[in-house]
C-alpha cells in the first residue's frame, strides 16, 4: 500500500499543489502507512511539516511525532535535522516532542545505552513505528564499524539496546563481523581504512609576482 500511496503523494508534490492544504488528510494518511508498513518518504514528510508551518490551525501532534520517529530511522542521514527547521522553539518545547528532540541529542552523542532507557520510557510512542528498534541498530552499528577494531561481545549487546545471544549474532553476521573469542569481537582493521591522499598545489609565477614585489 505505501509503494500505491508513494505515487500518488509523488503528484501533489509538484509545483504550486505541494502547498494545497486540501492534500493534507492524504499525506497525513501516508504518514500513518510509513509508521505501519516500516516504509519511508522524507519529501511527503517535510510537505506535511511546511503545511503545518503554513496553516498552524491545522497542525497535527501526532503525525508530527511519527514523522521526527521515521528520521530518526534514517540516521546518519540529516533528515532529523530538516524536520526540526520547519518546527518552532514553541513547538520544540512541548510534549512529547521535546521528548523526541531528546532522543535525537542523545543519538548524536552516540550515548546509545542511555538511549535504550529512555526508548523504554517512550514505549507508547516509539512502538507505533514498525521497524523502529532495528533502524537504530543498523545506526549503531554503522557507528561501531567507523570506531571499533575490536569490541567487547557484552558491551555491542548494550549498545544495541540489551539484545540476546541471538541476536547479537544476528548483527555480528549481517555486519560481516568476526567472533575472536568468546568475549571479543573484530570489527574492522581501521588502519586499512585510512587512505592516503596526495596534494600537489602548482602556482605560477604571476600569481606570486605582485607579492614579492610588495616585498622588497
Amino acid at each position: 500500500m505505501a509503494e500505491a500511496m508513494r505515487q500518488t503523494v509523488a503528484g501533489m508534490l509538484k509545483g504550486i499543489e505541494r502547498y494545497n492544504p486540501d492534500n493534507l488528510t492524504t499525506l497525513e494518511k501516508y504518514v500513518e502507512i510509513q509508521s505501519r508498513e516500516n516504509a519511508y518518504d522524507l519529501e511527503a514528510n517535510l510537505a506535511v511539516l511546511k503545511l503545518y508551518q503554513l496553516n498552524p490551525h491545522r497542525f497535527n501532534m501526532d503525525i508530527t511525532c511519527q514523522i521526527l520517529l521515521k528520521a530518526l530511522t534514517n540516521l546518519p542521514h540529516t533528515d532529523f535535522v530538516l524536520c526540526k527547521c520547519l518546527l518552532s522553539e514553541k513547538l520544540m518545547s512541548e510534549s512529547p516532542i521535546n521528548q523526541i528532540m531528546y532522543l535525537g541529542d542523545i543519538l548524536e552523542r552516540c550515548d546509545f545505552q542511555h538511549f535504550w532507557d529512555r526508548v523504554l520510557s517512550m514505549s507508547e510512542l516509539c512502538d507505533r513505528i514498525v521497524g523502529f528498534q532495528d533502524s537504530i541498530r543498523k545506526f549503531v552499528c554503522h557507528v561501531v564499524g567507523i570506531t571499533f577494531q575490536t569490541i567487547d561481545r557484552a558491551l555491542l549487546a548494550q549498545l544495541l539496546g540489551g539484545v540476546d545471544d541471538a541476536t547479537l549474532k544476528h548483527w555480528v553476521k549481517k555486519y560481516g563481523w568476526k567472533e575472536e573469542t568468546k568475549t571479543i569481537i573484530f570489527v574492522a582493521n581501521q588502519d586499512e581504512n585510512i587512505k592516503t591522499k596526495n596534494i600537489t598545489e602548482k602556482i605560477d609565477f604571476e600569481n606570486v609576482a605582485g607579492l614579492m614585489a610588495a616585498c622588497l
